[in-house]
Parts: structure tokens; sequence; C-alpha cells
């Protein structure tokens, strides 16, 4: 039996990005000798969009505070039979962050099987290659919300505490924090309709042979609106959900991304600005003790337009685990910001991500798959060991692979880091050799035994070891206390995966590290307004 076309196994990991995260310094376009600087000076400034850039927005300027979000990629407009992402079948500019580097596209090239020669655009995904890991990050207004699949995952209780700290008090979480999260998300499961429709045979395929193994099987919480695919079956709109097409963004909107919730309400206050096109290269310490951020505003395709000096009381690191660390990392080794933790940069993980493609000449997944996610299953009885499986659609290719995708969230001890390297003035992620070897194996069992007798099950980490997830950077309890506040450095603050210790315990980030900075934001609105921002 043949295995699945490398294309189809990037497609389908593409589908999976979950990560928001600003792009490294060294990689924007040259200033023009003649790009005019400017200086401003602002109460409170975020730098990114995702989930904890829009919680911490929304929340500051519902306290009253001005606050200027910078991201570096533009906006993503969607509404009914819309073009506005790219699709997998037919690849273009729109995928790729214009600061890629090079080295990092050659394995996303290799499995496409095409070149990927995009021109530079300011587009939705950025591959970060390190050593024995590729982590994928997004860009634009919503960050790595606009292009997840959009499983909103909480942890068990003893999850939780087993692999985050026990004092951000998952109880009063689970009674506040989580619940907030899931009524700004809108979530909700799947209709019964939909799931028996004809496009969803993969859905149900997967949930029969769950069962078959003896697993336990839920529906999937979903920030979507699902009467969007409803008018799909009934010809009101074209396919983008029920046909799987949505890896890359859902063009038919029903999506509740970070854009249009979170951010949507904030700068409905008036006190948010949300400036596109806003690199960021560099972050200092000014001598007076504020903070300085040093950006280029830049045009669709990357050149520079004007280059600015942000002065702020209050700066917000939210560019996503791999930037937020990068930015950081660099700064305290070049002494732009004296005396940060020594731990920056450490205790960097991958959530314990894990990618298979499953083809099948038995089973008629069908050559277009419903999505994003129908049905999951859960093994958090032992902490130590837990994991979820979920069956994601594979985006429409064309000819029938006759494959879909099985993902798994695992839980893991080991770490990576990002060092600085003065000879590039650049800062690089490594990753151990064997990294999550233990979860993997308990992720692969459960793989195994879901697909076993019925088809070829290919593991696209075993490819690629790549991640959509990365958390940690700068973890809390070694560089920031629970709030985000970074020890020793009044008016910093991480608020996004960064801050996560390198798991959210067998589920996908976006649900925690929302929910952590929702708890974040309770404190730092009661205790740090008018003394610090």
């Amino acid at each position: 039996m043949p295995p699945p076309s490398r294309r189809a196994l990037l497609a389908g990991a593409a589908g999976l990005a979950a990560a928001s995260v600003l792009t490294p310094p060294a990689t924007a376009s040259a200033a023009p000798a003649r790009v005019r600087l400017t200086r401003e000076e602002h109460r409170a400034v975020i730098i990114g969009s995702g989930f904890g850039g829009g919680v911490a927005a929304l929340r500051l300027a519902q306290a009253g505070v001005a606050v200027t979000v910078l991201e570096r990629g533009r906006r993503w407009p969607t509404g009914p039979n819309a073009e506005t992402f790219p699709r997998v079948s037919d690849l273009d500019k729109r995928m790729l962050w214009y600061g890629t580097i090079p080295a990092a596209v050659r394995p996303l090239a290799k499995l496409l099987g095409t070149p990927l020669d995009f021109a530079p655009y300011t587009g939705l995904l950025e591959p970060v290659l390190g050593e024995n890991i590729l982590s994928v990050c997004a860009a634009g207004v919503g960050g790595g919300s606009l292009v997840y699949q959009g499983m909103t995952l909480q942890p068990s209780e003893a999850v939780f505490n087993t692999w985050l700290p026990e004092e951000l008090d998952y109880r009063r979480m689970n009674q506040i924090h989580y619940p907030r999260v899931a009524e700004m998300l809108r979530v909700a499961t799947a209709p019964a309709e939909l799931v028996a429709s004809p496009t969803y045979a993969a859905a149900r395929v997967f949930a029969e042979r769950v069962r078959k193994a003896g697993y336990g099987l839920e529906k999937i919480p979903m920030p979507i609106d699902w009467d969007y695919a409803l008018a799909e079956l009934r010809g009101e709109m074209k396919p983008s959900y029920t046909n799987g097409d949505c890896a890359l963004g859902v063009n038919n909107g029903g999506k509740h991304s970070v854009d249009v919730t979170y951010l949507r309400q904030a700068e409905a206050t008036g006190r948010v600005t949300v400036a596109t096109h806003h690199n960021v290269t560099s972050v200092a310490r000014a001598g007076d003790g504020s903070w300085e951020v040093r950006v280029d505003r830049t045009d669709d395709t990357g050149d520079v337009l004007e280059q600015k000096i942000l002065s702020t009381r209050a700066l917000i690191m939210a560019a996503g685990s791999v930037n937020t660390s990068k930015l950081l990392v660099r700064a305290a080794a070049t002494g732009a910001i004296p005396d940060l933790p020594d731990d920056i940069g450490e205790g960097w993980g991958t959530n314990g991500d894990r990618i298979y493609a499953w083809t099948n000449l038995r089973e008629d997944f069908g050559a277009e798959q419903g999505g994003p996610v129908v049905f999951g299953s859960k093994a958090w009885d032992d902490p130590a060991t837990a994991n979820t499986i979920i069956q994601a659609s594979l985006p429409p290719l064309g000819p029938d692979t006759r494959t879909t995708m099985l993902v798994g969230f695992g839980v893991s001890p080991d770490r990576g880091r990002l060092r600085y390297d003065a000879a590039t003035d650049s800062v690089s992620l490594h990753w151990p050799r064997n990294g999550d070897a233990a979860s993997h194996r308990h992720i692969h069992r459960r793989v195994t035994a879901v697909s076993r007798g019925l088809g070829v099950l290919t593991d696209t980490n075993s490819l690629v070891n790549s991640t959509w997830h990365p958390l940690g950077g700068a973890a809390m309890g070694a560089v920031c206390d629970l709030d985000g506040r970074v020890r020793g450095q009044r008016g910093l603050y991480v608020l996004d995966g960064a801050l996560i210790p390198g798991t959210t315990g067998a589920c996908n980030p976006s649900m925690t590290i929302a929910a952590v900075a929702e708890r974040a934001l309770d404190a730092i609105t009661a205790r740090d307004i008018d003394t610090i921002i």
C-alpha cells in the first residue's frame, strides 16, 4: 500500500498552526538610507496581537488605559465567499512571512514538492529552523488564531497541576478564567446534522476506530459558528468548512479568532490602536527606567517605510514564544536590558506535538473532508503520560489521496533553549535530538491502535521534526512571576506562550495561554494601574 504523498503530509500539517510569533530582528528588509526616524511616546505598548496580546489589549482598555498594539503582519478580513486566505491546493505568497530564512523553507519545500519561490510578502507563516526542530510561527492581526484549527481544550486539574505551577490555582481559573475565554471565543461543538453529512466521513471513521480501540471519544469545542458550515451544505456559500479548505484561514468567516473577538472589542473602546506592518527589531530599557521599542514600519513586501522608537512606561511582550524570547535573549546578551533573569531563553518546549498522515485504501475518507476538527480522544488518567489525539481534515488537493490527519498533544519534561550568537547578532533555537521521545511513544501507541489494520500510518515528525505550538523561553517561576511580570524589570511583562513552561498539559495551548493572560490581567489592572502602567 503506497504511503501518502509528501504534499499531503505537509498540507495536513499546515492546518495545525496555532502559535503567534513575531519575526526575529535580523529578518526584516534593510532600511533605505533616507527612511525617516520617528519618536513616539505611549502609555502602554503590546508587541503581538495573538491570544496574549488580544487579552491584554482588551482588559487594559476596559481599565481605562490607552494601548498601542504592534503587529508585524497585516489584517486578514473574511466574509462569505471571500478569497482572503491562500489555499493549500494552490499556494502563493500569502503563505509565507517575507522574512522567512531560506534554510527554514527548504524542509517545507521538500515536503510540498514545490520550490515555494514566492515574492516577498507579509504572509501568514514563518518557519523558524532550529537545531533538531522546525517551529512554525504565525503573523497577522490575530496571530496564531488566524490559522490554528481551533481546538479549545482545557486540561484537567490533575494534569494542569502536574505540569504548571499549582499556585496558578486551577480551581479558580476553572471557575473564572477558562469560562471567560470560552465565552469570548463562543466555543461550540459540531452539530450532528453536519457530522452526518457526506464530507465528514473521515470524522465518523475516526470516531468508530477510537471506540473499537477501547478509548474514550468526545466532540472537541471549537471557536466556530457552525451555522456557516450548515449554510455551505445548503449551497448558500462556497465550501470552506465542509471541504476542509480552512488549513490556512477560513475565508467564509464564522471563526471566532482573536481579531474578531478580543481585538474588535478592544478597538471599540476607543483606547486601543492596532498598528499593522510594525516589525519590532529590538527592545531596551532607557536610562530613566522607561522602555524603548525599535520598529520598522513596512509595506506588504517588507520594504521599510519608516523607522520608529517608541517609549513607554509599560511594555507587554506577546509576540509568541520564539520571538518574544529572541527579543529578550538578545536584549540580555547585548546589555540593552541589564539584569534580566539568568533563565531567559531556557525552558522552551514543543507542547509534545506529533502529526501523522493516515492513508487507508480500504476506507473512504473522501477527497473532500469536512473540518476543521470534530472528535478527539483524551488519555488523562495518568498526568505523567497524558495525551490527546484528534482527527483533522486534509485540505482539498485535487486527487483523492485516501489520507487524513491524526494529531497528538502530549506532556514532556524535555526542554530546549534559545542562545545568542555575538558573531551574527542573532538568536538561535536548540532542541535535544531525542526530545519528547517518551511522550511520543505514548501518543504513537494510541494512534497505532486507532489505525491498526486499516492502512499506513506516517509520522511526519520523522521527516521534519516540527512544532506548531512553541512554549516557554521566559517561563513563569524562572523569569516571570505568575502574572507575567519579568523579575527585576519594573513595567516589563510577558503574556504569551513564552510565559508557559513548555507544555499546556496534553492540549493545544490557545485556551490556557488566554486563560493565564486573563488571570494575569485581573491582577495587573488591580495592582499596577497608576503605579506602573
